[in-house]
């Protein structure tokens, strides 16, 4: 006999007594709506306590995001059957394990990872930031970086680029898709307070440019997600090598507008373009 699969949350038994099948009759934005709230109303009585309980404010996204996460992949195919009658939800949305999408998932990894490099690089012959000498531990941040960013991508890309852009697909042409798709991606990263909004603004703009890379990647690759989701993990991976191993130090010749906001380069006008030239890139790959 096989090993019995993974224990269902008791939350998640009683969530799938109700039928849901009523909201395929509705419009996307409905549906959408309802899928949230079947997700919320599992994480919030276990996140609740997370948030009381633990003052680190690092460990505490950790926690609350990664159990939303699981919870995310656990509910997508159940809603795919019941509300869709789709029984392949995730194959369906591009999420397929064959030698194309992971050579894709490759390639993307290669297209990110070098996009953020250069970027480094260019900076760093301009004399915006000056490079650090690498410590014995930069192995470990390049191994550890791996799980954070492939984990990070594939999360987000199955998310807006998955199921949000199936939800919409459905009812909406393709140009409407693309654009809400885009705008909806960068919106959900900026629920802060109007003076944080402002003053991370450029991030904004990077955060768009990030999404219509990735959508226009997934409808290169004939709707598979493993271009995306490698493009946005090698992004990701570069960044974290590089700022969590302490390997550069701006050195303040241009404004934070011009190399990135919180360090972040993606938030500036040199990664704006960077990025600017990628969509493009991708979109000429259509």
């Amino acid at each position: 006999m096989g090993q019995p699969g993974p224990a269902v949350p008791q939350d998640w038994l009683v969530c799938m007594k109700f039928d849901i099948s009523w909201l395929a009759q509705y419009p996307a934005p409905v549906r959408i709506i309802g899928f949230l709230v079947c997700l919320a109303i599992v994480w919030l009585p276990v996140a609740a306590p997370i948030y009381l309980l633990i003052r680190d404010a690092n460990l505490v996204t950790i926690l609350t995001m990664g159990l939303l996460a699981i919870e995310f992949f656990i509910f997508l195919p159940y809603w795919g059957k019941v509300v869709h009658h789709q029984p392949r939800i995730y194959k369906h949305v591009g999420l397929e394990f064959s030698k194309k999408n992971s050579f894709e998932l490759l390639r993307g990894l290669a297209i990110g990872l070098i996009s953020i490099e250069l970027l480094f690089i260019v900076q760093g012959l301009f004399g915006w930031l000056e490079w650090r000498q690498a410590n014995s531990g930069v192995l470990r941040f390049i191994i550890e970086a791996i799980p954070t960013a492939i984990g990070t991508a594939l999360a987000e890309e199955l998310f807006f680029r998955g199921f949000l852009y199936d939800e919409l697909e459905r009812d909406y042409k393709p140009n409407a898709v693309l654009w809400a798709v885009a705008i909806i991606f960068p919106v959900s990263h900026f629920i802060k307070p109007i003076p944080e909004i402002i003053r991370t603004s450029p991030q904004f703009f990077g955060l768009l440019l990030l999404a219509l890379i990735c959508i226009w990647a997934k409808r290169s690759c004939n709707g598979r997600l493993g271009l995306p989701i490698g493009i946005h993990a090698g992004l990701i991976w570069g960044w974290y090598v590089v700022n969590v191993g302490q390997l550069i130090k701006y050195t303040g010749a241009v404004p934070v507008w011009v190399t990135g906001v919180n360090d972040n380069p993606l938030a500036g006008i040199i990664g704006l373009t960077f990025l600017s030239v990628l969509a493009l890139r991708m979109r000429q790959r259509l």
